[in-house]
């Protein structure tokens, strides 16, 4: 008795201190989490690396650290489903991955020269020309993005354009076919200074729907007044230019709001697609009012292609598209030949149809009639590029999980094989994509073998002895694999490119549980020569331990996951830890197909970074990282009919596999995750009491504020209410005993977790009594970048586990 009053006093003390300050008490200084982990995060991050597309040579890039919360709180814009940042007209600072550092190094003879660069340098989508002598990179300056370009062979680089690129949109260039130059996206350069909002409001804000029917995802970041509108087409705007080596700059066409443009492999056309107005305050820019058209170097319009009005009437299902042309393209193998897709389902997967898509081709000068490429009883998914005979089309089904992949005959029309068919979730069925090439206009194309009888694959070789990359052969003729060559199995060695045309000679990159991922040039059946030198980034890890844990479900399901421990660990001598289950559920159609185990950690390199939960081995805890949380909808059930039932069996299977190994006792496991991992979290804690204590980030809890569907959920709140309920933590708060840490980022950008999701939630848990932490991290996205937010997120982490799980007393028996 004892010890139930002193777990009841722990948690009354805890509650009252909540309850006598309001949500938000005050801002604290941010907290530095215990060594060695600040030591880790602040190592300098292991360089990137691009090759060359004539294969000789290796762009060895630096990489910039955690950004600072003051970088992280740079003035940002957030317009149409994009953030940027004004100063720049690029992505805002919390969406950059920026380089800081380059250097060249020869394949052959391992010599390595260092481009000298700008004191400060900060540079972003390096990029090889076609003929693999000059790399073209986005330069960071004072007012904007400049375009560079570094000479391979002299390691010189230079500016050859000034502060224009517009990357608002992403993509701030793209090479001509012939190396001269780039095709880049500049601002308009008579645009003048930025709107001013108006701070007095010339009237209401109003938005009316007349019948039709507008079933939208919970999208963030969208426009939201007249002010947005300006804004938008003020920053997004911009002007296509042909930029030389030399500098020299000519427009192209005229401005506009262009979202994505590409030249064809002749260097004659441009295939640009455009927003315009009125935009949309229901959907992202992506679902604008569009224009696909293609154009001359003149500027002069050849074809337009699609000019379709906002897509704010779609249906919410997976595999609802737009009406009319999509995913338009080149043909990567001839010089001007246009594809696209087009539904024949009006764009909406329920309608019962033979054929749900259709791929079109169009050649240069695009006055003929298109020609059908395929008719496809799924969705069009991609189309991977080779010869003229030979093309192979992916087709989809999000239902059912189907997955084809088709050969066709580009220039014969009609010849059409089906080379596989699969789940594609079945990791044992997937036997690789196709290894790629650069051809001399710079498209990718697959890589044939000499014969011209088969095409190289890579393939990911998984299997129940684990993940083992491969370098294959598939038949054109009847698709059958033939593995040629894989690393030893302790090794991870994944094929990069093919240096030959036998696929004799090959660049991989390898990595073992012990070695730090490098480059290195393979010889089939013979020695590796290692031409990268990279350094374990965190060797204070190098002594953690990792096992894949095998186990099942009540109803007979197959669940793994990976067990890690401290570095000096000894279960005999130690006793039981600890521990963290770390997981994100998994919706899957087949039982088998969930049911795969595959060890995807024996022969990988293991170091955490950022917010990773595996820096808690540090402090003494163990982690049982990606235990399978699958929820299965078998012969066309859906899944989350008996999503909690089934997540609660799953949690069940995993605590009672780490108890009996004896690395944990069930009074000290917590159970933690970030997005639908924590949305996991808060619902074991509600409808179970397997677990001290939770970690939940960036998590919706309600699913009333996500109506029209959410993660693998096609049916909306009205279709399947119950469900909605039933699966929505919130509803069920009352009965959330242990002790919750909620994090989020206060600006995230992830459609359907904002952050009001975890401030409802920590009020809702609060007025029942509940033991909860909330912590919002300003300026910080879906996942946290900044370097306080990250420390403080490690310290938040660690402190929450210290107080309610590594010294939490044993609980006292049912009915004491």
């Amino acid at each position: 008795m004892r010890l139930r009053f002193l777990n009841g006093g722990i948690a009354a003390l805890s509650l009252c201190a909540v309850l006598a300050t309001p949500a938000f008490a005050q801002a604290v200084k941010y907290q530095t989490p215990p060594a060695p982990i600040p030591q880790i995060l602040d190592a300098p991050p292991t360089p990137q690396v691009s090759l060359s597309r004539d294969k000789r040579t290796l762009a060895i890039y630096g990489r910039e650290g955690l950004p600072s919360i003051a970088a992280m709180s740079a003035p940002m814009l957030r317009l149409g489903g994009h953030r940027i940042n004004p100063r720049t007209n690029g992505q805002a600072e919390g969406r950059m991955n920026w380089l800081n550092a380059l250097s060249f190094e020869d394949i052959e003879t391992g010599k390595t020269r260092t481009v000298d660069l700008p004191a400060g340098a900060r540079f972003t989508q390096a990029r090889w020309s076609p003929d693999g002598k000059t790399l073209a990179f986005a330069m960071e300056a004072p007012n904007g993005l400049e375009l560079w370009v570094a000479d391979a062979a002299t390691a010189k680089a230079r500016r050859v354009f000034g502060a224009r690129l517009n990357a608002t949109f992403g993509s701030a260039f793209e090479w001509l076919p012939d190396s001269s130059g780039v095709l880049a996206y500049a601002t308009v350069e008579s645009r003048g200074p930025a709107p001013v909002e108006n701070p007095t409001p010339e009237g209401p804000l109003v938005q009316e729907s007349l019948g039709k029917s507008g079933a939208v995802r919970t999208f963030e970041d969208l426009l939201t007044s007249p002010y947005d509108d300006q804004l938008f087409a003020y920053y997004f705007s911009g002007q296509l230019v042909r930029v030389g080596l030399d500098g020299a700059a000519r427009n192209v066409g005229t401005p506009g709001l262009i979202e994505d443009y590409s030249v064809s492999p002749d260097g004659r056309w441009v295939l640009v697609s455009r927003l315009k107005p009125p935009f949309s305050h229901l959907v992202p820019s992506y679902r604008f009012p569009t224009e696909i058209a293609v154009m001359d170097f003149d500027g002069h319009e050849a074809r337009r292609l699609a000019d379709r009005p906002a897509a704010e009437s779609m249906s919410s299902a997976f595999d609802a598209v737009v009406t009319g042309p999509r995913d338009a393209e080149w043909r990567s193998d001839t010089p001007a030949t246009l594809v696209w897709a087009e539904a024949q389902d009006g764009g909406e997967p329920g309608h019962k149809v033979a054929i749900h898509d259709r791929v079109l081709m169009q050649d240069a000068p695009f006055t003929a009639a298109p020609r059908t490429l395929i008719d496809l009883p799924e969705r069009f998914s991609g189309i991977t590029w080779g010869r003229g005979d030979f093309a192979l089309v992916t087709a989809r089904w999000w239902k059912t999980r189907h997955e084809r992949r088709i050969a066709v005959n580009p220039d014969r029309p009609g010849d059409n094989r089906v080379l596989l068919e699969r789940n594609y979730q079945d990791q044992f069925a997937d036997p690789g994509r196709p290894m790629l090439e650069a051809n001399a206009s710079g498209h990718a194309v697959m890589q044939f073998t000499r014969d011209a009888k088969s095409v190289f694959l890579s393939g990911p070789g998984a299997s129940p002895t684990g993940e083992h990359p491969n370098l294959a052969r598939m038949n054109l003729a009847d698709g059958k694999v033939t593995v040629v060559w894989k690393g030893p199995d302790a090794w991870y060695d994944l094929p990069v490119a093919l240096l030959d045309p036998d696929g004799k000679r090959l660049l991989t990159r390898n990595e073992s549980a012990a070695e730090a991922p490098n480059y290195f040039v393979q010889q089939v059946g013979g020695k590796a020569r290692q031409i990268t030198a990279f350094k374990d980034p965190a060797p204070q890890f190098a002594g953690v331990t990792k096992q894949l844990v095998a186990y099942q479900r009540a109803d007979g399901v197959q669940l793994s996951g990976t067990l890690y421990l401290p570095a000096g660990y000894d279960a005999k001598r130690d006793g039981p830890l600890p521990l963290l289950m770390w997981a994100y559920p998994t919706e899957f159609t087949d039982a088998k197909v969930a049911g795969q185990v595959v060890d995807k950690t024996a022969n990988r390199f293991t170091r955490p970074t950022g917010i990773s939960p595996l820096f808690l081995l540090t402090q003494g805890y163990a982690v049982l990282d990606g235990p399978s949380m699958p929820i299965i909808g078998a012969n066309g059930a859906e899944p989350n009919d008996t999503y909690v039932q089934q997540l609660v069996a799953d949690a069940q299977a995993a605590v009672d596999k780490v108890v009996a190994m004896g690395v944990t006792d069930r009074d000290h496991i917590a159970v933690g995750g970030h997005s639908y991992g924590a949305f996991m979290t808060a619902n074991l804690l509600a409808h179970s009491e397997l677990f001290r204590a939770g970690i939940a980030r960036s998590g919706a809890y309600n699913r009333t504020l996500t109506p029209f569907g959410f993660q693998a959920e096609q049916r909306t709140y009205w279709q399947a209410t119950d469900v909605y309920t039933q699966m929505s933590p919130f509803t069920f708060a009352p009965q959330v005993k242990a002790p919750i840490l909620l994090i989020h980022g206060g600006a995230d950008d992830n459609d359907g977790t904002f952050p009001i999701q975890s401030e409802r939630f920590y009020a809702a848990l609060k007025g029942n009594g509940a033991t909860v932490r909330y912590v919002v991290l300003p300026n910080e996205a879906h996942g946290y970048r900044g370097r306080e937010s990250t420390f403080q997120t490690q310290w938040e982490m660690v402190n929450w586990l210290d107080r309610w799980v590594k010294h939490a007393p044993a609980r006292a028996a049912k009915g004491q």
